[in-house]
């Protein structure tokens, strides 16, 4: 299933021109390593101000699909990737067969950007995951309660993040509505999983097949968005190798050319159940800008052009938490008094200008020899973003 033939593959050297579909902090945060590392680089873009489009050489305003935006992008660049996976899979394969490089390739978006399919590949690879129910039709609904046990989860098979798309079904006479809510659209019904701890994994992968990890991040969501990421996990070294192995497996099967991420659950008996594919950076890779060799996106950007990957080394633990929207809903948060409450804290906004809540509008990075103690001064610094609010509606 490899998207390429590796010995046919040119290796793209500066200031070669690379583009990326999307433009939110992901594709931001690509354009900025190509960059640094001389390439010229540009984005397909539906808005006029995006956070990617203010950092870019050039900009392709369009939609994804849109085949003279898609024109547009393959006279520009000589390699595209993307930064989010809900992009047109026959874009992608059209833009392959312009004669450009494209990674990750269609099949791997295809697979990846609904749950029905990408929950079959797992089944078809005997890649450990929770058990599941397609859901296409009313008959569907009969047998889950049955299959599955209660609670459930039911969610939709396409376009659902961040906990958008998915509702939890507590008794039998409930899924119906449920479905309802969901529009009856194709789903998939998840039995519930009781975990311990969610972890990620993000792996990047040569066109010569050679693939490298990051150590797992422990992951802690807030209304179904992450919130936190520390890296190592503290799961200790067995789980983080199955971990990896586990993800650098997923990685092989689908033939990826790129940066892929693996979402775990890790259950209370201590086994790993792959929750969800993102066949691109992660949130919880961020911190990697900062805390490892070579960041997440360097990668992105190594694999695009053929070039060797990089070390995926800590330099030192470390431990990120997102900015969401609420921070602004008394004005403008004080980054200052975040800088004085720590000296190592690393800010990165994405260039979002209307904050809203659950909107991720940036993050921040410590660094510090006890992840729990960056993890710890992480969350002091962004409290001291919102303190002189609270002072001020206490007087």
């Amino acid at each position: 299933m490899s998207e390429v033939s590796p010995h046919s593959q040119p290796i793209l050297r500066p200031p070669a021109a690379l583009g990326v579909i999307g433009e939110g902090q992901l594709g931001r945060m690509f354009l900025q390593a190509a960059q640094r590392m001389g390439y010229e680089a540009g984005v397909l873009s539906a808005k006029e101000s995006s956070p990617a489009g203010q950092v870019a050489h050039w900009s392709v305003m369009g939609a994804p699909d849109d085949l003279a935006a898609l024109r547009q992008l393959a006279a520009r660049a000589q390699a595209i990737t993307v930064e989010f996976e809900n992009v047109s899979a026959p874009a992608l394969r059209w833009l392959a067969r312009q004669g450009k490089l494209v990674r990750p390739g269609w099949k791997t978006l295809w697979i990846s950007q609904n749950r029905l399919r990408e929950k079959e590949f797992l089944q078809r690879y005997q890649i450990p995951h929770a058990p599941w129910r397609s859901v296409r039709t009313m008959a569907d609904l009969g047998g889950l309660s049955d299959g599955l046990g209660h609670p459930l989860i039911l969610k939709t098979a396409a376009s659902g993040y961040d906990g958008k798309g998915q509702i939890r079904v507590e008794r039998a006479q409930d899924v119906e509505s449920a479905w309802s809510r969901l529009g009856r659209v194709a789903c998939v019904a998840e039995g519930w999983v009781e975990f311990a701890a969610e972890i990620s994994v993000v792996v990047a992968r040569g066109a010569d097949g050679m693939a490298v990890t990051y150590p797992p991040g422990l992951n802690h969501h807030e209304r179904h968005i992450l919130d936190s990421t520390v890296m190592p996990a503290p799961v200790g070294p067995i789980v983080a190798l199955e971990a990896q192995e586990l993800a650098l497996g997923v990685a092989e099967a689908l033939g990826t050319v790129g940066v892929l991420t693996v979402e775990f659950f890790l259950t209370v008996d201590g086994r790993l159940l792959v929750n969800e594919i993102a066949p691109r950076p992660h949130n919880s890779g961020h911190l990697t800008i900062e805390a490892a060799l070579t960041s997440q996106f360097e990668q992105q950007v190594r694999a695009l052009c053929g070039l060797p990957l990089g070390g995926t080394d800590l330099v030192s633990p470390a431990a990120m938490v997102n900015l969401l929207g609420d921070l602004w809903a008394d004005g403008e948060p004080d980054w200052e008094a975040a800088f004085r409450a720590d000296s190592g804290v690393k800010l990165h906004l994405y260039g979002k200008q209307t904050p809203a809540a659950g909107r991720k509008m940036g993050h921040m990075t410590v660094l510090d020899p006890d992840a729990e103690t960056a993890l710890a001064r992480a969350r002091a610094a962004r409290r001291a973003l919102t303190s002189g609010h609270r002072r001020g509606r206490e007087v």
